[in-house]
């Protein structure tokens, strides 16, 4: 990943380098961290200091790439909240594109400890999300952490995502308006849970995929997803990737300093 991050470093631009209107306003006035202070913020900074002070130790059932840094199934929820959690940063960003699209349909491919779920649920309380999850143990902390913090939008589907995502996908009355695929780090499954979403989404959807420099795998599924015919805008964020499907947007794929 490192050299995968230079090379990012010198290809990535800022908002000069956007000619797409749509993509400059989102860039500058959303995808770009200003120092804002949203009050949910701050909450959230607690738990997570909370989740990387734990001692409890849960068994891991892991249906996916696995851990780089831990291979045992018995793991701390410190760790976890440490290694496998998004950063901050992120999370913020999240609240912000869903406070900015306002989308009423969200799935979450990969609950883990759901710091990244409450994040997005948080910035608009009215909408469902369904967040998928392998691991029952994790699942448990997520769904106390959900309590705790007092929402009631999110609905955790348990199991494999393989057999569940097909399942639930089906009953979405009014397509996918925003998804966010952190699950099963391999090529795959990463373009199969890709391909099966697409027919639920609309012409504002927008799907994010993460870690897509973690492996080679990864980076495939990252250059097969961009090539597809339905997909018109992305933008590399390096740690994450954006994909939009706006048919009034010529075909074009930008890599953004974050």
């Amino acid at each position: 990943m490192i050299t995968s991050y230079f090379k990012y470093l010198l290809r990535s631009g800022n908002e000069h380098s956007i000619h797409s209107p749509f993509l400059f306003e989102l860039y500058t006035n959303v995808i770009k961290e200003k120092g804002e202070q949203h009050p949910d913020y701050s909450s959230l900074k607690l738990l997570r200091k909370e989740l990387r002070s734990s001692k409890e130790q849960i068994e891991i059932l892991d249906l996916g790439a696995g851990s780089r840094v831990n291979k045992s199934n018995l793991r701390k929820v410190r760790t976890i909240a440490k290694n496998a959690e998004k950063p901050e940063k992120f999370g913020r960003l999240f609240h912000r594109l869903i406070r900015h699209f306002q989308p009423e349909s969200i799935l979450e491919l990969g609950t883990s400890l759901g710091l990244t779920t409450l994040f997005m649920a948080k910035a608009k309380p009215e909408s469902q999300i369904l967040s998928f999850e392998g691991c029952p143990e994790t699942a448990k902390i997520a769904k106390r952490n959900f309590d705790k913090s007092n929402v009631s939008n999110i609905e955790v589907i348990l199991g494999n995502i393989d057999e569940t995502l097909p399942e639930t996908l089906k009953k979405l009355d009014n397509g996918l308006d925003y998804a966010y695929f952190d699950a099963n780090h391999r090529y795959e499954p990463t373009v199969r849970y890709f391909e099966q979403c697409l027919p639920y989404a609309k012409n504002d959807s927008l799907f994010i995929f993460d870690d897509i420099y973690w492996s080679d795998e990864m980076t495939q599924a990252w250059e097969h997803i961009k090539a597809h015919p339905q997909v018109t805008l992305t933008v590399d964020l390096f740690w994450i990737g954006l994909v939009f499907f706006r048919k009034e947007q010529v075909k074009e794929d930008f890599v953004l300093r974050f």
